[in-house]
C-alpha cells in the first residue's frame, strides 16, 4: 500500500494492522446481466480487504457506460473514502444500485479512482 499523502484515509491511523490491497487480476473479468457484457476488461484490480471477500474493480472505459444510472445511494470506508452507487440495465433486466466506486479514494486506495466494482448477487461476474 503507497504511503499517505495529502488526502490520508482515517481508518489506518485508528487500525494500523488493516489491510487493503491492490493488485492488478491475474484473469480477464467479464460482468452480464440480463445476458448481455456490461463489463469485459485484462485490467481489472482485485481488492483484497481485511474482513471482506475478494473484489473485482474493472476501470470504468471497460464498461458499457450506457447501461450505467448514478443513484442517490453512497457510503463511507474509513480505508477507501466515498462510495457512489450504479445501477445496471441491460437484456431487458435492471439491477438497482448494483456497481459502486470511489470518485475521489482516499491516497492509500488511488488505484481505485476511474473504477466500478459489482455486487455479486446482482449482477454476474465471470473470471475467464
Amino acid at each position: 500500500m503507497p504511503d499517505a499523502g495529502t488526502n490520508p484515509a482515517p481508518g489506518f491511523v485508528k487500525k494500523p494492522e488493516h489491510q487493503v490491497r491492490l493488485t492488478p487480476a491475474d484473469k480477464r473479468v467479464m460482468v452480464i446481466l440480463g445476458g448481455e457484457t456490461v463489463a469485459d476488461s485484462t485490467a481489472a484490480l482485485l481488492c483484497e480487504e481485511t474482513g471482506h471477500d475478494p473484489v473485482y474493480y474493472v476501470p470504468m472505459v471497460d464498461t458499457r457506460a450506457d447501461a450505467f444510472t448514478p443513484t442517490s445511494r453512497s457510503t463511507y470506508c474509513p480505508y477507501k473514502g466515498t462510495a457512489s452507487y450504479w445501477s445496471i440495465g441491460a437484456g431487458g433486466t435492471k439491477a438497482e444500485n448494483a456497481a459502486w466506486s470511489y470518485d475521489l479514494p482516499y491516497d492509500e486506495c488511488a488505484a481505485l479512482a476511474k473504477h466500478v466494482a459489482f455486487y455479486g448477487d446482482k449482477v454476474e461476474v465471470r473470471e475467464v
